[in-house]
C-alpha cells in the first residue's frame, strides 16, 4: 500500500469527511452523512483505493 494522498489533498479530505460526520451527528442531513468515514480514512492513511485504479497520484513523494 503506497502513499498516493498529497498534503493538500489529505488536508481537504479530512475537513470534508468530520464535516460530513459532524453534519450526520447532529442530523442536519441524513444516514448518507455517515459516509464521510471514507474521505477521513483515506485522508489519515494516505491511501485511496479509487486513485489506484485511475493511476492518479497526488503526493509529491518519489518512489
Amino acid at each position: 500500500m503506497n502513499t498516493n494522498v498529497g498534503t493538500l489533498d489529505r488536508a481537504l479530505r479530512i475537513l470534508a469527511g468530520l464535516v460530513l460526520i459532524a453534519l450526520a451527528a447532529t442530523g442536519t442531513v441524513g444516514w448518507w452523512g455517515w459516509l464521510g468515514v471514507v474521505p477521513l480514512a483515506t485522508g489519515l492513511f494516505r491511501f485511496c483505493p479509487a486513485y489506484t485504479l485511475l493511476g492518479i497520484n497526488t503526493c509529491p513523494m518519489k518512489k
